[in-house]
């Protein structure tokens, strides 16, 4: 809605140019005035509700209150009723902060800023003193939302799930251990992109793969297709008890990179070619050929670790083969993870650890949230993958 500019010159007529966004200035004293305008209009519709229904309530003056808003801090003249039924919408009886002021502190936080960082920001942008308890209140409420979405319905097929872990530095009875958050991003049949957990472990094996696999069939996945890992221990075993179809895949991706740990930096950009010819052969046969030719060239020579990792990866590897170009192209193109995980660390990182289990899943699930509101549209290469997906798993491609 435009506002008329007779309107503008005469809220602008005698200020200070310099200070009408400044503390205390024009918008505060707008949103202070439109706040208190939209709390007497709702006592005036409160009042006229109980009116109608017989009862002969009235005002009752003032009362102060001073609030948070994301700017500034601000106190209002809160209407009063003299039968105290009255509860505002805008700002209610109890409550003082304004919603944009909690979304504020939540998206720094989200951002990786740390308590006392989001406290400095506050003070020296908007001249509000927060204090650090309620900051970590605000931030604590997420646990619930957390909750709610770590428990929240699947779909019943996806037809590729990539699975993911980075250490983070967490305190526990009194150490500060190394712990493993693992994540699961999967891809929905019309390429649709969506986070399946976030997981918290010291240490992975079969048991907490098994726990983690039957808490997502729980919540209503029926089947996945491919499963891509990076190695990690006890999964094969765990995702066979509970989905015994699924096809599980080692993330090519990470194994280039893996192998790539062992190479000098200037000899990078030439072994990449020699390690292209493997993954893009046409099938596991002229794979191994290109593996066994790579371990009797130059580089294989120079670097015998690269091929000792591949070949001890070669069993999930060999799927990866059976599949059309366009499928193999979305397995070790589709670097989604990757970007989670970039995030991942750059909030992890200016944290140095956290004091505990649940603060380090706030911050992470936050990052997620955020990272997965950028998600427009599908990968380009699934449309083709799309159809053949069909077509290699039949019914088991449950398309949307």
């Amino acid at each position: 809605m435009a506002i008329e500019k007779e309107l503008l010159d005469q809220l602008l007529s005698g200020r200070d140019p310099s200070e009408v966004f400044a503390k205390d200035g024009l918008l505060d004293d707008l949103k202070k005035a439109l706040s208190e305008r939209i709390l007497n209009a709702e006592l005036d519709e409160h009042l006229d509700e109980e009116r109608t229904e017989g009862g002969a309530n009235r005002r009752n003056g003032h009362s102060k209150k001073t609030v948070l808003t994301g700017t500034s801090k601000m106190t209002l003249s809160i209407p009063r009723d003299r039968a105290g039924t009255f509860d505002p919408k805008l700002i209610a009886r109890y409550q003082r902060r304004f919603p944009d002021f909690d979304a504020k502190i939540v998206s720094m936080y989200a951002r990786g800023m740390s308590v006392r960082e989001i406290r400095g920001h506050l003070e020296e942008l908007y001249g509000i003193d927060v204090s650090p308890d309620l900051i970590s209140a605000v931030t604590d409420a997420v646990l619930e939302e957390v909750a709610e979405w770590q428990n929240r319905p699947l779909e019943i097929c996806y037809p590729l799930v990539f699975f993911d872990a980075i250490r983070v530095k967490i305190r526990d009875e009194g150490f500060v251990r190394n712990k493993a958050i693992y994540i699961a991003l999967g891809i929905l049949p019309d390429g649709a992109k969506e986070i399946l957990g976030i997981w918290i472990e010291q240490t992975e094996g079969a048991k907490f793969w098994l726990r983690v696999m039957n808490e997502l069939k729980n919540r209503g996945v029926a089947d996945i297709l491919i499963a891509v890992v990076d190695g990690l221990k006890g999964f094969p075993e765990a995702i066979g008890a509970v989905f015994p179809q699924t096809t599980v895949q080692t993330c090519i991706v990470h194994l280039i990179r893996h192998s790539l740990e062992f190479v000098s930096w200037k000899d990078r950009k030439a072994v990449v070619p020699a390690l292209r010819a493997i993954y893009r052969a046409a099938d596991a046969e002229a794979g191994m050929k290109a593996l066994e030719d790579f371990e009797a060239g130059d580089w294989g020579q120079r670097y015998p670790a690269i091929t000792q990792s591949w070949r001890r990866n070669w069993e999930h590897v060999v799927p990866f083969f059976a599949y059309p170009e366009s499928v193999r192209r979305i397995i070790y193109t589709t670097n989604a993870i990757e970007a989670l995980n970039s995030k991942l660390r750059r909030a992890v990182r200016t944290r140095g650890h956290f004091p505990n289990d649940d603060a380090a899943m706030k911050l992470l699930y936050l990052v997620l949230n955020h990272a997965a509101e950028e998600w427009k549209r599908p990968p380009r290469e699934w449309f083709e993958a799309k159809t053949q997906f069909a077509v290699v798993f039949g019914e088991r491609f449950v398309s949307q």
